[in-house]
């Protein structure tokens, strides 16, 4: 059975909360009048109770020991925010899935990060959905929705989460996002729910006046980690698959993204993410469309990925940070923070051909040797980006790639994640070149927590980073300036960049339509899977893969000056299908002709990609 409250029309509600330490439980209903309704507890430490009128819209609380009322952790709906009561709601209104919507394959999809709040200028679930359209012409395949779960107050990131199982009201409710994933699946897009599992939010987190949720042994960065290993630890770990069930199962999202999957600190034999994989497979089994898990893991460990069958803990992909961090610092020059590993070209190229860059390798921020190896594994297990939140929002002044670099450095760092093997993922706005800030807002009620959350961003960056104070995350101009402004894109180089990534898109779909052929060619060190294969020439790094119709060559020049390209290419002609430096992308101009044979010297301009087919 199901925890929370469950609506059945014709023959009442279910009410089933897990509070095993407790006495006495009852169900208080404040809405419409006071009623008290006592609960009984089984043998698992689940109280329950059956209200045979009640109906959507009533509130309720659980009085706990006759004297403490909290609002339902399985909350579907918190309308009067995390201090009041539960709302009822009727999950059986929303609509099945669309039998017509067939889900892309995951190594196909082309992910968009958005934050709903900050996406438009409502900043509703709704009003999102109004701009599906847009990005399935631009060619995003899956949009990625930060976490929805209900917050405190009205602006937040997500990670301040405490009702895992309730889509907060100023996004829309469980309605709204009912309807952003049918609008989402009539145009073929998946959708995917960043989901917190390692932490629950400061303000309003009640789950441990209920029973022991949360570990006596494993902190995390963000307080108390959740006991996913420790005593009575059973009934936490069915409280997060069932949340999750609920996501594919009632919502129909597609695929779901854990965060921090290094900080859901577990043990056990059967550990908490393996065990949501193979929830996931048998849903995707019995429901013939797949679900997806992918991780965020700092600890380059590629048994994330691995299958359980192999000792992994079978995630579909994770995200990949050490391509982010070999671009960005080659490109800005930064080199403070988990930057210090990075900066040559040389980590660029280990990235590419083997995903982890500091595999097995002595690592000066972590001061020890990191990481293990994942060439063996598929490039499309991982997902790649030259920004996302995290790593805009890590910064004191939120600034964006387009506020980093150059233009060309800007259509360079494009290319190689649309063009190259991984995954690749967009953060709202890159597209057109969005230079409004990504800042940390949130907007706690807590005046101790308010005051906690400014000390520790000024603590986290000192008094200031780069030039720039943090913004105050509580202040509403914060959020104000994190929204996108897409209708303000207008120059030359925006409306450029645009058709750029529209190109790099579709160029991406039609090279991933082409049948793959072995052996790779001679010359070149082969990659993860030995799919792909990498060369470097000091800036230049060439990558390319074999097709039944012959050898496709991406040369990316990463350095700040025009350079000439010398790969194996015997004696092969080659039709240039793009150049990132080409003037229908306000560039210079490319520097090479469109049919380039092998034996020519091919030079490519600073910062620069190059896509060369064979002919």
């Amino acid at each position: 059975m199901t925890t929370g409250s469950t609506y059945r029309r014709g023959t009442g509600t279910a009410f089933r909360v897990w509070a095993p330490l407790k006495q006495t439980v009852e169900l208080r209903i404040v809405s419409p009048g006071e009623k008290i309704f006592p609960m009984e507890m089984d043998e698992s430490g689940y109280w329950a109770v059956t209200v045979a009128e009640a109906e959507p819209g009533w509130e309720y609380f659980y009085r706990l020991e006759g004297t403490t009322d909290r609002p339902d952790p399985a909350s579907r709906l918190q309308q009067r925010g995390v201090h009041g009561p539960s709302t009822l709601v009727d999950l059986s209104l929303f609509e099945p899935d669309d039998p017509r919507y067939t889900p892309v394959p995951f190594p196909d999809h082309v992910i968009y990060e958005l934050h709903v709040g900050a996406f438009t200028a409502d900043g509703t679930l709704q009003a999102a959905a109004g701009r599906l359209d847009y990005l399935a012409e631009l060619g995003v395949t899956a949009v990625e929705l930060m976490p929805l779960a209900h917050f405190p107050g009205n602006r937040n990131w997500g990670y301040d989460g405490v009702y895992p199982y309730a889509v907060h009201t100023a996004y829309g409710g469980p309605a709204g996002l009912a309807g952003f994933v049918a609008e989402a699946h009539r145009r073929g897009i998946a959708v995917i729910l960043d989901v917190v599992y390692n932490h629950l939010g400061p303000e309003g987190n009640y789950l441990s006046d209920f029973g022991p949720y949360l570990s006596a042994q494993y902190e995390t960065p963000w307080g108390k980690a959740l006991n996913f290993d420790g005593p009575y630890s059973d009934e936490v770990r069915r409280f997060f698959l069932e949340n999750m069930r609920q996501w594919f199962e009632v919502f129909h999202i597609d695929g779901l993204r854990l965060d921090a999957v290094h900080a859901m600190l577990d043990t056990s034999a059967n550990p908490i993410l393996a065990e949501m994989s193979e929830l996931a497979e048998g849903i995707s089994l019995r429901t013939g469309k797949n679900r997806f898990l992918i991780a965020e893991s700092l600890m380059n460990d590629s048994r994330v990925i691995r299958s359980r069958s192999e000792g992994g803990l079978g995630m579909t992909a994770e995200w990949l940070d050490d391509l982010h961090h070999a671009l960005h610092a080659r490109v800005t020059g930064e080199r403070s923070g988990y930057y210090a590993d990075f900066g040559d070209s040389e980590m660029v190229e280990a990235s590419l051909s083997q995903a982890y860059a500091l595999s097995r390798r002595y690592s000066r921020y972590w001061r020890r040797t990191f990481g293990n190896s994942a060439l063996d594994c598929a490039p499309e297990q991982f997902v790649s980006y030259i920004q996302n939140h995290d790593q805009i929002g890590n910064r004191a002044d939120g600034a964006r790639i387009a506020s980093l670099v150059s233009f060309e450095a800007q259509k360079m760092l494009a290319a190689v994640i649309l063009l190259g093997p991984f995954v690749p993922m967009l953060f709202m706005g890159e597209e057109y070149g969005e230079t409004a800030p990504f800042e940390y807002f949130v907007s706690h009620s807590d005046p101790d927590l308010v005051t906690a959350v400014r000390e520790g961003r000024l603590t986290m960056f000192g008094d200031s980073h780069g030039g720039h104070a943090p913004a105050d995350p509580q202040a509403p101009p914060t959020y104000a300036a994190s929204c996108i402004r897409p209708e303000e894109a207008d120059s030359q180089q925006q409306k450029a960049l645009l058709k750029l990534y529209r190109q790099l898109i579709s160029l991406r779909r039609d090279l991933r339509s082409r049948e793959r052929d072995d052996p790779i060619p001679q010359g070149f060190r082969p990659g993860l899977h030995s799919a792909y294969s990498v060369e470097r020439n000091d800036d230049i790094i060439a990558v390319s893969t074999r097709t039944r119709a012959g050898l496709i060559i991406i040369l990316i020049n990463l350095g700040e000056h025009d350079a000439t390209a010398e790969f194996a290419s015997g004696h092969l002609s080659f039709h240039c299908l793009l150049d990132t430096s080409a003037v229908d992308w306000a560039g210079p101009g490319q520097a090479n002709p469109p049919y380039i044979s092998g034996e020519t010297a091919i030079r490519v301009r600073a910062q620069s990609v190059i896509l060369l087919s064979q002919e």
